[in-house]
């Protein structure tokens, strides 16, 4: 429509001045005004390029979105004076120009759209400080709002609804400010804030639907978000990088696809009272030297990815401070040298995977901090890694702590409750100092430490776990002042005498530590480099022996004696240049637990090496803990670590069906089936394979490979004990502790195992065990209250010491 005419009033009633006056265009009627003129603009459409160097108001006659101002090109509307604009429509057309510009300035602008394609919506420079209120910018085909070369100024309800570029852009030392401010449609940045002395304030304030990242700070620029939200980005949430500096409180930050906040290269943030919720990578990413994330009563939680919540690399440094994380795959990772993680008073509840993980040489301090319901609750990885717990307790968790490959972390005053497997857990030469630790309700082992590892115990207590206090199965840890309330068996039958010498001289095949026999004294640790313990060779038929004296498992007996005829027979045969017959030794055991798998596994490989087929004959016992990373490739490096390990003996998978779990989906455990089943085709005769678990969910393991069924020449299934035979297993501890039982006892004991409930967790041999050590405690109860007991009394368990059936 065309343009109508433009009223110029001067409120002024100095006689002197005319009052009133109508112009054809906008530039005659600025050229007559002067300083607090109102320039009243009928409705219509005016090509011009408007210059407002005077101070006077320019509005609406009729009322908002009356009046356009849309020249062809150029600058729509310059603003160099402290005028006042109200209610304008502006429109660019010109690429390489602001639609609104205003210079070295203060003018109010209020209730002002602009509907452009320019290269800028409106801009800001030279210093100008304008109030903004109200303003809506629509510039599919540049930015939005563009405040540069040390301008600043207020921004208030203002909204950028499209910006093909990003929605405001702050450079060039410019300090704005925005107050209750949306940009949302943006095709670059939402916010982005750039150059050394850039600040950007901003409250209330809300960026969504970003095609890129939310907010980005940048080359020593700075900001301060206040009760902001960020959201629906395809990009990053926040990101800082090079120097940049940021303070984010009370904010929200939410339905990111990628990292929620990820800072790079010395940059700086500080997190108050935040939210990081659904995010689809890191919630708070860190990374490279100098770079430092300071969290404060935040909340991270709801992941809807596969990634931690808490990524700290390169250098990097994370503090959390009484902040919460929570339903996230794992909560947080620190890696490598020079990286660390502060944490104070902090809780990591319901992780998918592993709550704490620290690898490639990088440390963390946790203090007072409690993690609940993970898979692991605290994982030290490799060599360098290491660090502090202090007062932390770990609660519901598959493993509480593990410690491996060197790894040397310290723990002190913590507390491990109710771990499915092991409360502590170290291995593959891990190493790591526990003061004053306590273990409860594991249903595995309190305190789990293979493979030679060198660990110092002080002043740990375990209490009430199933498997049993300390399981160290070989010569290793330093250990001083520690207690347990039972002995810490292995899950391995005890073999059956042949008479009161043989009970003496008979040794376990693994050293077990608990209340009978006390846990083990203090002894130097063993040298550095120090691998698998070496033994004596013994003859196959001192090992079949021992095998024979196991109570019960007179399948499993034939099971493994045919084997070994066959490969003995196999070996004579191509001693006499015969055709030996194609054996594959790698076996499946499958049964309930306690019922002798890990002894037999231990003898089968004594008597290979025994034999000559394999060269040691040694034992490596792993779960899916030492075989599965939580990242592409990590889980083939553990697995052919492993299988290294392993050379010349056993490689005992414990539980193997759990790298096949049964809604896998991209679980890594897969990745360790594959590894294993080419290694045991290429290495064929260096390494035995035996896998075990459960008899059902070890058809699946096996289904899960078209390999690995035919890897496997055999599967032995170990029954569960009958009540005989646990009778015999306690007979068998008696003897051994120098116990006897009364006369009345035998009975009913055996009364006890066939009344007591045999269910799929049943513990068998570790359920005769335990039945021992509770009739001990039981005894120790009654003594405790005699003041000089006969040597007899002494000995003699009675039918009352049994334990009340569970």
């Amino acid at each position: 429509m065309a343009h109508g005419v433009v009223q110029v009033t001067n409120p002024n009633s100095s006689r002197w001045r005319r009052r009133t006056g109508e112009y054809e265009s906008l530039a005659a009627a600025v050229e007559a005004a002067g300083d607090g003129d109102i320039l009243s603009v009928s409705p219509g459409t005016y090509r011009e390029n408007l210059v407002l160097d005077r101070a006077v108001t320019l509005r609406c006659a009729d009322g908002a979105g009356t009046v356009r101002i849309a020249p062809a090109s150029g600058v729509a509307l310059t603003v160099r004076a402290a005028a006042t604009v109200q209610d304008l429509l502006v429109e660019g057309q010109d690429i390489s120009a602001a639609a609104l510009l205003v210079e070295a300035c203060a003018p109010e602008l209020t209730g002002v759209r602009i509907n452009t394609r320019s290269a800028v919506g409106l801009e800001v420079r030279d210093g100008a400080r304008p109030t903004v209120r109200g303003l809506v910018v629509d510039n599919p085909g540049g930015l939005g709002i563009s405040v540069l070369d040390a301008a600043g100024g207020l921004f208030e309800e203002c909204e950028v609804v499209a910006a093909g570029q990003s929605g405001i852009a702050v450079r060039g030392a410019a300090t704005p400010r925005l107050e209750r401010c949306r940009v949302h449609h943006a095709a670059g940045s939402g916010l982005s804030v750039t150059g050394e002395g850039s600040v950007l304030e901003a409250v209330s304030c809300e960026v969504y639907e970003i095609r890129g990242t939310g907010a980005q700070v940048s080359a020593r620029a700075s900001a301060h978000f206040t009760d902001c939200q960020v959201h629906r980005t395809t990009g990053d949430g926040v990101c800082l990088d090079t120097d940049g500096v940021l303070a984010m409180s009370d904010c929200d930050i939410h339905d990111i696809p990628e990292n929620a906040v990820d800072l790079r290269a010395r940059s700086v943030l500080t997190l108050t009272r935040c939210q990081i919720r659904r995010f689809g990578r890191n919630g708070l990413s860190v990374w490279d030297p100098g770079t430092r994330a300071d969290a404060n009563q935040c909340e991270i939680h709801d992941s809807t990815g596969d990634y931690p919540a808490v990524w700290v690399s390169d250098g990097a440094v994370a503090i959390l401070d009484a902040c919460r994380v929570h339903d996230v795959p794992d909560a947080l990772f620190v890696l490598d040298r020079g990286s660390r993680a502060d944490v104070v008073d902090t809780d990591f509840t319901q992780i998918r995977n592993t709550a704490v993980s620290v690898s490639d040489g990088a440390n963390v301090q946790l203090d007072d901090c409690r993690i609940r319901e993970a898979a692991t609750g605290a994982w030290f990885r490799d060599h360098g890694s290491g660090g502090t717990l202090a007062q932390v307790t770990v609660d519901d968790t598959a493993t509480g702590v593990i410690v491996t490959k060197g790894a040397d972390p310290a723990l002190e005053r913590c507390t491990v409750t109710n771990a499915a497997e092991s409360g502590i857990y170290v291995s593959a030469e891990g190493r790591g100092t526990f003061t004053a630790v306590r273990v409860t309700g594991s249903r595995g082992y309190g305190f789990h430490i293979i493979d030679g590892c060198r660990s110092t115990l002080t002043r740990c207590r375990t209490e009430r776990c199933a498997r049993g206090g300390y399981e160290f199965a070989e010569p290793g840890p330093v250990t001083e002042d520690c207690t347990s309330d039972r002995a810490a068996t292995a899950a391995d039958p005890v073999p059956v005498p042949s008479g009161p010498a043989a009970a003496v001289q008979q040794a376990p095949a693994t050293q077990s530590y608990g209340l009978l026999g006390g846990v083990p004294e203090q002894r130097p640790a063993a040298p550095e480099g120090s691998g698998i313990v070496e033994r004596a060779a013994r003859d196959s038929d001192e090992v079949l022996g021992d095998l024979d004296a196991l109570v019960g498992l007179d399948s499993v007996k034939r099971e493994v004696r045919t084997l070994i005829d066959l490969i003995a027979v196999g070996r004579r045969r191509q001693e006499a240049g015969l055709k030996a017959p194609s054996l594959r030794r790698h076996l499946v055991f499958t049964g309930s637990p306690g019922t002798g798998k890990t002894t037999v596994a231990r003898l089968y490989g004594e008597i290979l090496a025994s034999l000559g087929v394999l060269e040691r004959g040694h034992l490596i016992e792993v779960a899916r803990v030492d075989l599965v990373g939580e990242h592409i490739g990590s889980t083939a490096i553990r697995t052919q670590e492993a299988f290294e390990r392993a050379r010349g003996g056993v490689l005992f998978i414990d539980e193997a069906y759990a790298l096949a779990p049964e809604d896998s989906g991209r679980d890594f455990g897969r990745e360790a089936i594959d590894t294993l089943v080419k290694l045991m085709e290429d290495h064929r005769d260096a390494v035995v394979v035996i896998v075990a678990g459960y008899t059902a969910e070890m058809e699946r393991f096996l289904a899960s490979n078209p390999g690995v069924a035919s890897r496997f020449s055999r599967t032995i299934t170990f029954g569960d004990y009958t009540a005989e035979e646990l009778l015999r297993i306690v007979e068998s501890q008696v003897l051994d502790q120098e116990y006897r039982l009364a006369d009345d006892a035998g009975e009913a004991l055996l009364k006890y195992f066939t009344a007591i409930p045999k269910g799929p967790g049943f513990g068998n041999g570790r359920a005769a065990r335990q039945t021992f050590e509770a009739m001990v405690e039981r005894h120790a109860g009654r003594l405790a209250q005699v003041a000089e007991p006969t040597h007899e009394e002494l000995q003699l368990l009675y039918p009352e010491d049994l334990p009340e059936l569970p």
